[in-house]
């Protein structure tokens, strides 16, 4: 089986990593690249939605970054206890009609040994804003790696 480091259990600095290397990861919109960092038969609730495996995982982002447009994602470290990580995120996107949405949310993750996430349950709000309220705008630059973003 393949790792992907960091690894279990997390101190601080790599809980950090690991929770940047998602927002890296999701920030790309490929479904594909996205399924590589969880466990062939990972288990999601994504509001209401139950997800099992990787095919399962890129229908389901294929779906999501098909209505979600120009999505752009912030996730910062909540809390971490040996294999297990909490973010809370943010992300923002448009509707095909135009309508800009402000997502907020907080998602509790499961690891392998081997650092594939086996386990992942998010609950997401959704504030409709208007373009002119936008604060996310594409990837976080490197120089904000780790800051803490606003909740309103």
């Amino acid at each position: 089986m393949t790792s992907r480091p960091p690894l279990p259990p997390f101190s601080l600095e790599s809980a950090r990593e690991k929770v940047q290397a998602a927002e890296d990861a999701w920030n790309t919109r490929d479904p594909e690249r996205v399924a590589l960092a969880y466990t062939e038969d990972s288990v999601w609730r994504n509001r209401s939605e139950f997800v099992t495996g990787r095919q399962e995982i890129v229908a389901f982002l294929t779906r999501k970054w098909e209505r979600e447009l120009d999505y752009a994602l912030r996730k910062e470290l909540w809390s971490f206890h040996e294999n297990r990580i909490a973010v809370r995120f943010q992300y923002e996107c448009h509707d095909s009609s135009g309508q800009w949405w402000r997502s907020y949310g907080n998602e509790l993750w499961e690891f392998t040994s081997e650092g594939l996430m086996s386990r992942r349950e998010v609950s997401i709000n959704d504030l409709a804003i208007e373009e002119s309220e936008r604060r996310i705008r594409g990837p976080r630059p490197a120089n904000e790696h780790g800051q803490l973003f606003p909740l309103r």
